[in-house]
This record gives structure tokens, sequence and C-alpha cells, in this order.
């Protein structure tokens, strides 16, 4: 354990080393830098899919399940995408040294309320290799550090990542050390970089429910924590139940794997069994399991019963729970105790309804009529994204480049004494 904080701790002094040029370079030369990362990621595809399938063999052999292999897996599409999603990050507005308020005191003393960066973010993920590159793009456009800590079910592909990305940013004349990758996957490197005070500024988890509560159980830096997603639709019944049967469709089977997945549908007693057959019928094309409610089970022969644990469950599979419920207010009862705070679905025709549900029901995003799914930066119009905040404090929804950053006080002066 001890060498393992001394390596954290060495990580951390470079890292602080290296936000201090970050914060000095001017937003052409940023862009310069993530333009180098997308091209040099583009150019060594093969190279990336290469040690990704080192890391696919092992959780195949590991018997890692279906939705964690999808999250592992980078294909060309996923990696085109990662060098995109660079590009993306780079053409977006600046963030960092704006001047967010002035004003000017009685006694001539000048503030200016201007933007900066956080310093330096921890990011502690799993097995999802493009948060690499996303956290990476992130960071450098709002001028942090980032030291990135991912599981060992992606080692060798966060490790190509990394030395790409690092190579890219040496070559354009700037201290690599602003992107460090902690290649130590044991428990004590996790654990090390969460009581990293004094060289980390936040940590930042992005994973399953275990890998979240272990973070925020056991950090001694500032956590922003991003959600587990069980995320619910609730069918009014005043909805278009073809629209109600499209949106579930879509959010929970274009990607099940992902947090802003649909993972339990909630439908009004009143319109219950004429949805429940239509969504139903939508869900079997892709074989989805219903585990529904006395109620559910008693409309579709299909469904299964569900048990007390399958409400509030993250299933990241073809799998979703069913409830039958008697109003709105019991809807948003079912998700206040179950939900995750993460995203939230109604669908009806009752433009009152709707705005009850958004304004009451509490979570990071609120929908009427749209998919759950997105729920995420680059949809958002944010770019890359960290992860999604569930908390309140200091961000929530989507951490893109505005979340990334903080604020300081200018204050000018003419020799004014208190």
């Amino acid at each position: 354990m001890e060498l393992v904080q001394a390596q954290i701790k060495d990580m951390g002094e470079r890292a602080l080393a290296a936000k201090r040029e970050l914060i000095t370079l001017d937003g052409k030369k940023r862009k310069e830098v993530l333009y180098a990362i997308s091209d040099a990621i583009e150019k060594n595809a093969e190279y990336i899919k290469r040690e990704n399938e080192k890391d696919l063999a092992n959780g195949r052999k590991n018997d890692m399940t279906s939705a964690l292999l999808d999250r592992l897996t980078l294909t060309d599409e996923r990696i085109c995408g990662m060098a995109k999603g660079m590009r993306d990050v780079a053409e977006q507005d600046e963030v960092v040294g704006k001047v967010l308020e002035e004003f000017t005191r009685p006694n001539g003393l000048k503030l200016q309320k201007v933007s900066v960066p956080i310093g330096v973010i921890g990011i502690i993920f799993e097995a999802r290799p493009n948060v690499t590159a996303d956290s990476a793009a992130l960071c450098l456009k709002s001028s942090n550090a980032c030291i990135l800590r991912g599981g060992k079910e992606a080692i060798f592909s966060n490790t190509a990542i990394a030395k790409i990305m690092r190579e890219a940013i040496c070559s354009c004349g700037v201290n690599p050390d602003c992107v460090q990758l902690v290649e130590n996957t044991s428990r004590d490197s996790a654990n090390a970089l969460m009581r990293a005070n004094g060289y980390v500024d936040v940590l930042i988890p992005r994973g399953g429910s275990g890998l979240i509560r272990a973070v925020c159980e056991n950090a001694t830096v500032p956590v922003i924590e991003t959600g587990a997603g069980t995320c619910h639709v609730y069918v009014d019944k005043a909805a278009d139940i073809d629209m109600a049967a499209s949106i579930i469709k879509n959010a929970k089977t274009s990607r099940p794997s992902v947090c802003n997945a649909c993972e339990c549908m909630l439908i009004h007693a009143d319109i219950a069994e004429k949805a429940l057959p239509r969504i139903y019928e939508a869900l079997s094309e892709k074989n989805v399991e219903i585990r529904g409610d006395e109620r559910v089970c008693a409309i579709l022969p299909e469904a299964v019963a569900a048990k007390d644990e399958d409400w509030g469950c993250e299933y990241l599979n073809y799998t979703i729970a069913a409830k039958v419920v008697d109003s709105i207010d019991s809807a948003i009862d079912h998700i206040t105790k179950y939900g995750t705070k993460h995203s939230e679905c109604i669908v009806t025709e009752d433009a009152a309804a709707a705005e009850y549900f958004m304004q009451v029901t509490d979570a990071s995003s609120v929908y009427h009529n749209a998919s759950t799914r997105f729920t995420d930066g680059g949809e958002f119009g944010f770019g890359a994204e960290i992860g999604i905040s569930t908390q309140k404090l200091h961000a929530r929804g989507p951490l893109g480049l505005r979340e990334l950053t903080s604020y300081k006080y200018r204050i000018y002066g003419k020799g004014q004494v208190r």
C-alpha cells in the first residue's frame, strides 16, 4: 500500500505542475492539442482494437456479462466516435477565463467574477475505455489536469489510449502529465486516489452502483457523485399508446447496458389493459423479459412475477420491471422510493399532468414524451461528458465543460485599505 500511495503522490505532484502550464495556454493551443489527439486515435485504430481484444478475451474467460462486454468493446465506429468527440469538444466555446460578473464597490474596488479550472480531476471508472478519451478531452479543454484510474477489465485498452494521447500532447510541446493513467488496477490504487488530498481537487466515479457507493463512502477528497440509472417511464392515462410503446422500446433496447436506459415502466390503471399488450408487442421484438406486479401479470400472461429486488434494479440488460399505478402521484411516489435521480419520463397528452410530473419529480433530467436515452452530453449539445451527476452540488446532469469549472474573484484597487 505504501508503494502505491507513493506512486499516486508522484502522479499528483506531476499533475499539479502540469495544471500550472495548462492554465497559461490559450484556446488556440488547447484546440491544437485536441485535434492532434483526435488524429492520433484514428491513425492508431488497429493498435487500439488489438489491445482491446486482449481485454475482451480476458472478459470472456472470466464470464463477463454481455452488458459489460458491450461496454468494453471498441469497434471502428466507436473509435471514430472517440476521435469525433475530441474534435467536438475542441470546437466548443471557451469556458475558462470568462468574466461572469463585473461590478464596482462604493470604495472604488473593481470586482470581476471569472471562470477558472477546478484544477486536478481524478476519475475512477470501470469497463468503458472510451471514458479515457472523453474525460481527457473535457479536462484539456477546460484546462484541468486529470488522473485516470480505469478498471482491470479494460487495462490494455486504457493503456493504449493513454499512451497515444500522451504522445500526441507531447508532440504539441505541452506537458503530457496533464493526462495520466494509473496502471495499477488494485484496490489499493483506487483507495490512494480517493485519499489524495492536496493533489486531487475533485474525484468523479463513473460506473456501477457498487463503485459509486465505494467512492462516496471512502473518499476524503471532494466527490461529484455520478449515479446509477434506475430510470422510469410513466405512461399516463392520457398517453398516446403507440408513442409510449415506441419510447419504452427505445429507452430499454437501443442500448440496454447504459445508465440512461429505462429499467421500469409504470402504467396508469385506466389504460393498462390496452397499453400493456401494445408495449409488450414492441418489446418482444427484442425478447425483453417483463417482470411485473400482480396486475401486470393478470393482463400479460407472458410477464414474470416481480420480486421485491426488481423495484429499483439497474438490470443493464433486456429485462424491465413493470407496475400498474392508480394515479400520477402513485407513479411519482414509486420513482421517489426506487429511482436514482438520474432520468425520468412521463408519456401523456395532458399538458398539466406533464408540467406537474416535471415539476415534482426529483431527477437530474425529466422528460415529457421523449426517451430517457437522450440524457447524454452529446445529445444535450455539450460534446463529450465525464458522467451524469445525480447530486445537486456542484453540478447536476451531464458533466460537460462548464461543469468542470469553478470561479474566483479578481479585485482591482488603487491603494484602498480597510
